[in-house]
């Protein structure tokens, strides 16, 4: 077992790929706080108690866990989230932050609470207990902080709340392992692919068939969304971040679906121009003439204007 004797906490862990994370970190020998406060996929209150039940199947098969039913959007809940993890298992040497939600209206249509509610939950959630774990990571001088991220940083449609929190998680990220490597504590980010009750039900596909038909989406966007695989298959390399054997990665962007893992190149100068003469400052003229064949020739618009 890879993660024998680590604890740690997987935020967003009562269904879908949290669900998973926790119990194939578990079955690593890992023990687990499984947080979830049982809510939809909107934020809204639901019934039933995830958290325990997720719990009760570690423990089924031998493994360690406790439950936790706290917001990881409440700055003080998340302290004390990471305080039962180490009074209750000695320490803590990860966490996962999977935790999430989704309100998905376009930017005209969206209110101020849908942008603020995705952002506390993702962003800030995700800084709440990274906040609160390092410090007795930093003492220790070792921590994984596995982030989860989406591919909406690139923007998505009806989701810039939820694009901008993604983004943001990134940068956060980048930003961690940057302040916290020197203390053995590494932090990276994952972009996955998975199909689970946030991504894809009966509104959602309704969504995709309607952003098809105007153009929005191609269809072989629409065709891959609709093949998404399950969430079974995001665990591993989130396992694999968390072992000893990745003390070296670190800062880094991965994506995860199915039978496929990649990383991303981002943050690096693409094409640049350069003036030398008049102080090196460009006119807005020059701009205009010299923009469109250098750093954005070949470069289309991706979105470009229709006629009403």
């Amino acid at each position: 077992m890879n993660l024998e004797g680590k604890v740690g906490i997987v935020t967003g862990a009562g269904r879908g790929i949290g669900r998973e994370v926790a119990r194939l970190l578990a079955n690593e020998g890992a023990s687990v706080v499984v947080n979830d406060p049982g809510v939809g996929r909107s934020g809204e209150a639901e019934g039933g108690h995830p958290a325990d039940d997720v719990v009760d199947e570690i423990k089924s098969t031998g493994g360690m866990a406790v439950a936790n039913t706290s917001s990881v959007t409440e700055y003080e809940a998340a302290g004390l989230m990471v305080l039962q993890c180490t009074e209750t298992f000695g320490k803590i040497d990860f966490v996962v932050n999977v935790a999430g939600m989704l309100r998905e209206r376009m930017i005209w249509n969206m209110s101020e609470d849908d942008f603020d509610s995705v952002i506390n939950v993702h962003l800030k959630g995700h800084w709440n207990m990274c906040h609160h774990a390092i410090k007795p990571m930093r003492a220790a001088r070792f921590g994984r902080i596995v982030n989860f991220s989406s591919d909406a940083f690139k923007g998505s449609i009806g989701q810039c709340n939820y694009a901008a929190a993604k983004a943001g998680i990134i940068g956060l990220t980048r930003s961690i392992a940057r302040e916290c490597g020197r203390y053995g504590i590494t932090a990276n980010a994952i972009c996955p692919m998975a199909a689970t009750r946030m991504t894809v039900n009966d509104a959602v596909i309704a969504g995709w068939k309607r952003r098809l038909e105007s153009g929005l989406l191609t269809q072989a966007e629409y065709d891959g969304r609709m093949a998404m695989p399950g969430p079974e298959f995001v665990p591993p390399i989130v396992a694999y971040l968390c072992t000893d054997a990745a003390a070296e990665v670190n800062g880094q962007l991965f994506h995860a679906e199915k039978s496929r893992i990649h990383t991303y190149y981002f943050g690096e100068v693409s094409r640049s121009m350069h003036k030398y003469d008049d102080g090196g400052m460009f006119t807005v003229d020059e701009l205009i003439e010299t923009v469109p064949g250098s750093l954005m020739a070949g470069i289309p618009n991706v979105a470009p204007a229709h006629e009403s």
